[in-house]
């Protein structure tokens, strides 16, 4: 089975599938383009003009991260969802809050002033807060073995890491858990792999392009 991503190079949603992809040892090729340049092909094969997008056998089209990495899930060996019906809605929903998280932190970079780009970081705060308290002190989301869950906060912990050593988004000494689970995740050679070359220089250069207060102070 041919498998092709297309992304650009610091999408966090793409990270995830790509992290599922390599977790699961799967052969691959990844597609990069320019959002704001959008080939026409690419507008031709995505429903809502958003990456990711995933190519299988050059003929079947899938969108949207969560879709992707039940499906690379489903035709390779193992799984990565949890058995039990009830935890596995539960990672869902968690994993679609995740999803919000990942908005927050576009927002932040879009606000125009220092006013509203820390109202923003104060509404992450909230919503990382409630991510804490529903932690335990295990390695990963459901215990000691890696899920799709893991895999869809991966790139938010990394982009939280990367921002608060800049603008002071957060303490991780308040967030513990949180922060014992990020290091978990960038333990995983699945993790570390998914980071692209000169990850913070272009995350970096996506900021600056939304001329918000952020990228003003970097």
């Amino acid at each position: 089975m041919d498998l092709e991503l297309v992304s650009f190079n610091v999408c966090p949603f793409v990270q995830r599938s790509v992290i599922t992809l390599n977790h699961k040892h799967c052969d691959y090729k990844i597609t990069f383009i320019d959002l704001n340049d959008p080939p026409d092909w690419f507008l031709e094969i995505s429903p809502l003009g958003r990456v990711p997008v995933l190519k299988v056998d050059d003929a079947e089209i899938l969108f949207e991260s969560a879709v992707i990495n039940e499906f690379i899930d489903d035709v390779t060996p193992g799984t990565l969802k949890p058995v039990d019906p009830l935890t596995l809605a539960k990672n869902r929903a968690w994993i679609e809050y995740g999803s919000t998280c990942l908005g927050d932190l576009y927002m932040i970079a879009d606000c125009k002033t220092e006013q509203d780009m820390r109202r923003h970081m104060e509404e992450c705060i909230e919503r990382l807060q409630r991510v804490e308290k529903v932690l335990d002190h295990s390695t990963f989301f459901n215990g000691d073995d890696l899920a799709l869950v893991d895999a869809a906060y991966a790139p938010l912990l990394i982009r939280l890491d990367f921002m608060s050593q800049r603008i002071n988004l957060l303490n991780w000494d308040q967030f513990a858990k949180l922060n014992k689970w990020k290091e978990s995740l960038l333990n995983q050679e699945a993790v570390r792999k998914s980071i692209i070359d000169d990850f913070e220089l272009h995350y970096t250069n996506k900021i600056k392009a939304q001329d918000g207060y952020l990228g003003s102070t970097l």
